[in-house]
């Protein structure tokens, strides 16, 4: 598969997970979710909603902007 076809990540939760030193379980824990969920998360092959961004956000303590890929 060539890099133009695939997919753009949507999000950076991945990265800013291993920036901030947490675990995807602690995450799991944090927003109250399965660690089937968070990994699809991380691996951008679902995308969480709005509210669900805007919680992870606040457990990582960053702004929501930095958990989402710029698009220019």
């Amino acid at each position: 598969m060539k890099d133009e076809d695939r997919p753009m990540p949507m999000n950076r939760i991945k990265a800013v997970l291993a920036e901030k030193q947490v675990s995807a379980k602690q995450l799991c824990i944090a927003v109250g979710k399965n660690e089937a969920t968070v990994s699809r998360w991380c691996n951008n092959k679902i995308q969480p909603s709005v509210s669900q961004l805007q919680e992870i956000a606040r457990f990582l303590d960053v702004d929501v902007r930095e958990l989402l890929c710029p698009t220019k």
